[in-house]
This record gives C-alpha cells, structure tokens and sequence, in this order.
C-alpha cells in the first residue's frame, strides 16, 4: 500500500472521531449545551438538556455548529435545497479538504457515497428512484406475512430453549434475529450464511456513530472491507441466478435503459444492512423498556390490539433509534430569522424536535393513544426521508405484537445495558422474565 493511501485511516479517524470528541469535550467542560450533549455518556437523561437547547430559540449558536431542537425548524431544514448531508467539496478549505481526502476509500460505508444518506440531486434523484420502485410500501406489506413467520418461530426458540423463571437478554435472543433474519431474506442470503451477515451488521452499524476509538474505528472498517468483498461476489450470483428476494429485483431493475451500478447496488445492501439492522433493534429493545415502565399502556394494548400501530409510533416518538442528524448549508441562507453562512453546520436534535411542546401536548408522557404521535421526525424528512421507514414500522409492530402476545406478562428483570454510541440510541442487553 503506498504511504498516502496507509495514511488514509489515522486521517479518517483523526479528523472524523478524535478530534471532534476532542473539541467538543472542551467545549462541553465551558457550558457549551451541544458539546455536553455529546459528552454525555449512553444512558444519561439528556431531556433537560434538549429542553435547554429549544428555549434558546429556533437555534442554538453551539461552538461548532448551529443546533436545533424545534420540530418546525428540524423539518425546514431538513428539507430545503439549501442543505446537503455530508462535506461540501466547493467550501472545504484547510483541515476540511484534508479529511475530504482522506475519506474516499475503496471499501463502501452507509456513510460514503454513492450511498442514499450522502447523495444529493441529480445522481440522487435517480438512484432513490430505481430504489424506491423495489422497496415500495406495497413489497414491504407484502413481506408482513413473512415477518410473522419469522418472528413465531423466533419466539418457539424462545419458549423451548429458557427455563420457567430464567433470565433471557431479549435483545440478543428476540431483537436482533428478528431484523437480521428479515434483511437477509430481502438481500437473498442463503440461510448458511445469515451469521455472517449479522456479524458483519453488528460490527459495521458503528459507522453511524461520532467519537469512536481507534479500536472500533479500525474494527468497523475491516467489516466494512469485508462485506464490500462478499458483496461482489453475491451480487455476482444473484445476477447468474436471481431469486425473488427485492435485492434480486434492484439488480434487474432499470429506469429508461439505466441500471443501478454495482458500487451502487453495494451502497444500497451496506445501507439496508447497517442503518436498517441496528435501528430496528433498537426499536425493539427501547419498545420493550418503555412497555415495561408503562404497564397500563401495556394493558391498553392487550384490550385493543388495533393500537399496535399507533403504539410503534409513540415509541418511535418518545425514544427514537436514532437521536440526531447533520447538514452543511451550501450556500447563505436563512431559517426561522436566522442566516447560515455558507459552509456552516447545522444538527438537528431529531428526538429533542419529537418532544417539542409546540406540536405534541405533554411532550415527555408516553402515551400510545396520542392521536399526533406519527409526526414525529424519527424517520428523518425531506429528500433525504428514510427509505426503510415502512419496513421498519412493520418489523417494529409485527415484532412487539407478537412478543407481547406469546408473553403477555413479560417483565425486565434488569436496568440491562445501553449501547455506547452518541447517535444511535438503543439496548446493548436488556434482560427479561418470560414468564
């Protein structure tokens, strides 16, 4: 490998995780409000803390980046053309031009272009359109009936194999196999090989994440390496043999003569795969917390079934997979009575927005009745919508219904453990009793 290209990684990471811990860690220990919410660790009660964020107005001027925690302004600016996810190649000078050098690698990352998250018009426009024709509402209800195979005989394994009274972490044993089992047969992965796929989602899902250590930074871009590597050859096969799986379609499909390229078919899988996988486990994990504290929402649910769907959105509302996410204004602009220069950052606070007491009544009670809990930002907006959102709406009420169904008096038995990521946000462990 030549010296530059060796050089690649440290700068990666540098730029990409230490120094911004680094940074906004100081800022955080002078009262900077974004850099004491980074600073919290997994588990930390940070709803004071969006409180605090949204009285400073549509906007808080943070050290590094504008922060918002207001619904409305979350989706305006989420939404406008006069934002893009990722770096701006046209306002990266000094440091910034650096990491845009040191970024493009060969291995293909949820957060490495081509892939939905960091495209912009037109190559997006195109690519989520070919995409969107496979993943469709409609293929994802289809897939229904699936799921609830899948997850009855996930929860036999369950009951057979735990002990009257055990303990059962049910995020290794029920939310991560429900998920992992569900996208590998989208992606139309042989059985044999699911454990490799939900070893390369567990491994590559920290992608995601901000202020990683030199350890997980360096693990996670060798699973990347890897399903980069496995890929080729399985879309290889499934272009010799397709199967009825949607990722068999996506490789067939094309739109006026275009068909997807294979770094695009890639992108496609590695974003299924690290975005959808652990954010569903996390809605899992957390709909099974929240459930256990809520007892009475639980025996709503047991009354009247018909509110699984509303239920999934409160979970999503209340404590969301997924906290945050970033834009870079790409050129001057204005939100709210506010002018962003252009090249400045903007976070918007995604689970703060879905406590904003301007749109949802008594935003910090849960309550799975609330008759607005689907306008929540959970699934993010704009172009740059989610494109798993129905699928994973499905999985998470197929998933819960279920469980709750086979094990009406399910109780925690434990605190259990939070993942340690500053973004994503679910259960490491989480143990229960079956009862």
């Amino acid at each position: 490998m030549p010296p530059l290209d060796a050089a690649k990684p440290v700068v990666r990471w540098s730029l990409g995780h230490r120094l911004p811990k680094t940074l906004l860690s100081a800022a955080a220990r002078k009262g900077d409000l974004q850099g004491q919410l980074v600073a919290a660790g997994p588990g930390t009660d940070v709803v004071a803390l969006w409180d605090e964020l949204r009285a400073a107005g549509p906007f808080y001027r943070g050290k590094f980046a504008f922060v918002t925690a207001r619904l409305p302004v979350v989706r305006e600016v989420l939404s406008s053309s006069d934002f893009r996810t990722g770096l701006d190649p046209s306002n990266l000078r000094g440091i910034g031009r650096l990491f845009g050098w040191a970024a493009h690698t060969g291995n293909l990352g949820p957060l490495e272009p081509p892939s939905l998250l960091v495209t912009e018009p037109p190559d997006h426009t195109r690519y989520r359109k070919l995409v969107t024709r496979v993943f469709s509402v409609k293929a994802v209800e289809a897939l229904r009936t699936r799921t609830e195979a899948i997850s009855a005989t996930l929860l036999d394994a369950l009951e057979q194999h735990s002990a009257p009274g055990e303990d059962v972490d049910i995020v290794a044993r029920y939310c991560m196999l429900l998920p992992v089992t569900v996208i590998s047969e989208i992606l139309g992965v042989p059985l044999e090989e699911r454990d490799r796929v939900l070893a390369f989602g567990a491994a590559a899902a920290p992608s995601l994440d901000l202020g990683l250590s030199w350890r997980q930074f360096r693990t996670t871009e060798a699973a990347l390496a890897a399903f980069d590597e496995w890929l080729g050859g399985h879309i290889a096969r499934l272009r010799a043999t397709p199967g009825e799986d949607l990722f068999s379609q996506l490789v067939a499909a094309s739109e006026d003569g275009q068909q997807l390229t294979e770094r695009e078919l890639k992108a496609t899988a590695g974003l299924v795969l690290a975005a959808g996988f652990e954010t569903t486990v996390n809605l899992l994990g957390n709909g099974v917390a929240l459930l256990d504290e809520h007892r009475s929402q639980l025996s709503l649910l047991a009354k009247d079934p018909s509110l699984w769907p509303n239920a999934v959105e409160e979970i999503l509302r209340h404590d969301p997979p997924v906290l945050l996410t970033g834009r870079t204004a790409s050129r001057e602009t204005e939100v709210a009575g506010n002018r962003i220069g252009a090249g400045s950052l903007v976070t918007t606070l995604l689970a703060a927005a879905n406590r904003d007491p301007d749109v949802f009544a008594d935003p910090h009670r849960f309550d799975i009745t609330r008759p607005n809990a689907n306008e929540h930002v959970s699934f993010s907006a704009g172009r740059h919508y989610c494109l798993g959102a129905a699928l994973a709406r499905m999985e998470g009420e197929v998933g819960l219904r279920s469980l709750y169904e086979r094990f009406p008096d399910l109780a925690r038995s434990g605190a259990g453990q939070r993942r340690a990521t500053r973004i994503l946000r679910g259960y490491r462990t989480l143990p229960v009793t079956l009862r």
